[in-house]
């Protein structure tokens, strides 16, 4: 089976300025990979992420080593076609997550079947997506917390100041459930005193409070937190899950940072066999990558898979989300199409 991968880079322009503890930007650039075997084509996509040393050109550097680890392959092994990608080269987590999808939406493809049913997850149990809002001032948020009207969990993002006033003028605005994320914007003790107030303010969990290396830190934060702590940038790939286990309550996994499905999916259960609880989430992408990280979906307890409707103009049609859930369909693969 003759298989030819290609790439180019997609430019993302973002429906507002995006603003998190490290920065803020107006456009992304991802890549698109695609893997060709007669008539089908099969997806992915690279959202990488300068807090990994990433970009769309570090992106198309790695494929150049990736690309003959699938070209020769049969994806319908996809397993062992999986390993050796991780194997290639190290790091490079969206490159490897990018070729991956395709790998694996290829192989659904070719076995004629939506591709949730590859692992035997049942889609009636796909969790509530959340809606990020990133940080701003307190008018712009209000506005942005209306836009969120169909989601019935929201997503705060905060940073190292402004933390009442970002969070209250998005309370002010909504009577509903919110996550926080610090994006590793606190020290331990800052982080207990926010917490302790965000508990009395509606807050169902708190992602990534400290710096990821912050492991002590973590640990002591975890027995004194009221509220669930997720590790996000403190988790990569299936072997950090062990050491995470004693500061945190739970996880936050990307494909992106994993490097694929099948990473995700040893992670999801590293993280059951450590007794944590599974967010599924995403960088901003569009609706191909989106939906790789929503076939998982009905393994997580949590979800934010809201990347696309971050972008101004999504150029892939993907799954419907109706009431803040993502509703998967019966098409093949990934069941994503361009728009």
């Amino acid at each position: 089976m003759s298989l030819v991968l290609t790439a180019h880079v997609l430019e993302l322009p973002l429906r507002h300025a995006w603003t998190i503890a490290r920065g803020t930007s107006t456009s992304k650039r991802n890549v698109l990979v695609e893997l060709r075997s007669g008539t089908l084509t099969g997806r992915g996509e690279a959202a990488p992420n300068v807090r990994y040393g990433e970009s769309a050109e570090t992106v198309l550097e790695a494929l150049q080593i990736l690309a003959p680890v699938v070209e020769g392959a049969d994806p319908r092994h996809f397993r062992e076609v999986s390993e050796a990608l991780q194997a290639a080269v190290p790091g490079h987590g969206a490159a490897k997550a990018a070729v991956d999808i395709a790998l694996h939406d290829l192989a659904a493809q070719l076995l004629d079947v939506p591709l949730y049913r590859l692992w035997g997850v049942n889609p009636a149990r796909m969790p509530l997506t959340s809606f990020s809002i990133g940080i701003d001032e307190p008018e712009t948020l209000a506005r942005k917390v209306q836009e969120a009207a169909p989601y019935p969990v929201l997503k705060v993002k905060l940073g190292a100041g402004r933390v009442r006033e970002v969070f209250g003028a998005v309370r002010q605005a909504t009577s509903k459930v919110i996550r926080v994320d610090a994006n590793e914007a606190w020290r331990p003790d800052e982080a207990l005193a926010h917490i302790e107030w965000l508990a009395t303010q509606g807050v169902e969990l708190v992602e990534q409070p400290l710096p990821a290396a912050d492991v002590e830190g973590a640990r002591w934060l975890r027995a004194r937190s009221p509220l669930p702590l997720v590790a996000d940038e403190a988790l990569l790939q299936a072997s950090d899950v062990p050491r995470l286990a004693e500061g945190y309550h739970g996880i936050n996994i990307k494909l992106q940072k994993a490097g694929g499905i099948r990473e995700a999916l040893r992670t999801v259960e590293a993280a059951r066999a450590c007794g944590l609880k599974v967010m599924i989430g995403c960088m901003v992408e569009t609706a191909v990558g989106i939906a790789a990280g929503a076939h998982l979906g009905p393994l997580a307890d949590w979800l934010d898979l809201d990347g696309n409707l971050l972008l101004a103009e999504d150029p892939f049609v993907g799954h419907p989300v109706e009431e803040g859930r993502i509703r998967l369909g019966d098409g093949v693969g990934l069941g994503v199409r361009p728009r």
